[in-house]
């Protein structure tokens, strides 16, 4: 009997690959990271990232208002492209939101979320006039006062935690006891209250989980999102101006993942919608997303160093690692450690193949980016690419583990 074939990655064929080097923006590897000037570096490619915006205003209804997550990639030459390509975003700190209003985002446009809001970050929000999604009681209380004070009245969202969670969801944002957000059982208290305290009610946020790759599972959060909101209208101290029902989309990060039909996420939303109008005359309805904006459009870069033999096992040695990208290391979320997609960058193909790991220069056996992986055989000064990186990766790594250096980004 044959053994069943083992998972493999989806096709990384967003980028082009010439003489069997990766091409990034139109320029070869090799000659990007010699215009880097050094490596590791990250490099973002625009044009990807367009691409990625124009498959979803061809899909998506068009009453469908589309929020970039600046969590997810918040470098201002991304943010400063993205703007320009979607209707606003939704941040989740006071820095962001200089970022957001560098990189020429409208105020009313923005969005804040995330719990544990300080009094300084509301007295930012407020002063620039954006959107506060409320995630408790006490929030909404601290802004008011903080509202007072300042003689102005705040632009409120109600964030909802849902008494549902998105199935098969790679991080589960809803459902059950979370930190985020108001249990919907609390909410019409809370907005009896917020009428009392005078704030400017626009709608509510509902955010049940991300990285999904199932449109059906995303399709029955989206239409209890939308019942929910529903339902809640009825105690609102005003109409519904704004209705965010999250993000969800994934992109295929290990092996057996495969790519989320977005033409099936949207006919299922189009339905979802489809009297809508009628039952919340004039709400926006907003889908908030960031790793499926940004995150196929960034790779990793880093150098082999060394090339090492252990007991007969091979490791190739970066001057790169989890310092730099934590979850390609596996320790951003992962419960069973997983390869991302890793090419040797300068040899894609390889007519030479071997079954490596790649490791980094730190002393922990956590710095880890590629695990008995089949990659082309690759040499000292080669260059390793770990693909799927434009989302959660710098930034949500910790850069200052072992006082290395930090790396460059690029938006190509």
């Amino acid at each position: 009997m044959s053994k069943p074939a083992r998972p493999v990655h989806a096709p990384m064929d967003q980028f082009p690959v010439v003489d069997d080097c990766l091409v990034v923006g139109g320029i070869p590897l090799p000659e990007l990271a010699r215009r880097v000037g050094r490596t590791p570096f990250y490099a973002y490619d625009h044009r990807l990232i367009s691409e990625r915006v124009e498959l979803l205003r061809t899909h998506l209804p068009r009453q469908v208002h589309i929020h970039y997550a600046m969590k997810a990639n918040p470098k201002l030459d991304v943010v400063a492209h993205v703007v320009q390509l979607v209707d606003g975003l939704d941040v989740a700190s006071a820095g962001e939101l200089e970022t957001a209003l560098a990189a020429g985002a409208r105020p009313d446009s923005i969005s804040f979320a995330g719990p544990g809001k300080t009094d300084a970050d509301l007295e930012a929000a407020l002063a620039a006039g954006i959107v506060v999604n409320l995630e408790s009681e006490g929030e909404m209380e601290r802004l008011a006062a903080v509202a007072a004070r300042r003689r102005s009245r705040a632009r409120v969202n109600v964030r909802v935690n849902p008494d549902f969670e998105l199935k098969s969801s790679g991080m589960k944002m809803g459902g059950g006891p979370k930190p985020f957000g108001v249990d919907a059982e609390r909410v019409p208290a809370m907005l009896h209250r917020i009428g009392e305290l005078a704030l400017d009610f626009q709608g509510f946020h509902i955010f049940s989980g991300a990285q999904n790759l199932r449109a059906d599972a995303i399709a029955e959060a989206q239409g209890k999102s939308v019942e929910l909101a529903l339902r809640l209208a009825r105690h609102a101290p005003g109409p519904v101006r704004i209705l965010n029902i999250g993000g969800g989309l994934g992109i295929p990060y290990f092996p057996g993942d495969e790519r989320l039909d977005v033409s099936l996420v949207a006919r299922n939303l189009a339905a979802i919608l489809d009297d809508l109008d009628s039952r919340l005359p004039g709400a926006q309805v907003v889908l908030e997303l960031g790793r499926f904006i940004v995150g196929e459009a960034g790779i990793y870069v880093c150098r082999v160093i060394d090339r090492k033999i252990s007991r007969g096992h091979c490791f190739l040695v970066t001057d790169g690692g989890l310092h730099h990208h934590l979850a390609a290391s596996g320790n951003f979320g992962q419960v069973i450690r997983k390869n991302y997609p890793v090419v040797v960058g300068n040899r894609v193909r390889g007519a030479q193949r071997e079954i490596v790991s790649v490791v980094g220069p730190l002393c922990t056996p956590l710095d880890l980016l590629a695990d008995s992986m089949e990659m082309a055989h690759a040499e000292v000064g080669d260059l390793i690419v770990v693909f799927q990186s434009g989302a959660y990766g710098l930034s949500a790594s910790p850069t200052a583990f072992l006082s290395h250096p930090l790396p460059a980004e690029i938006l190509v």
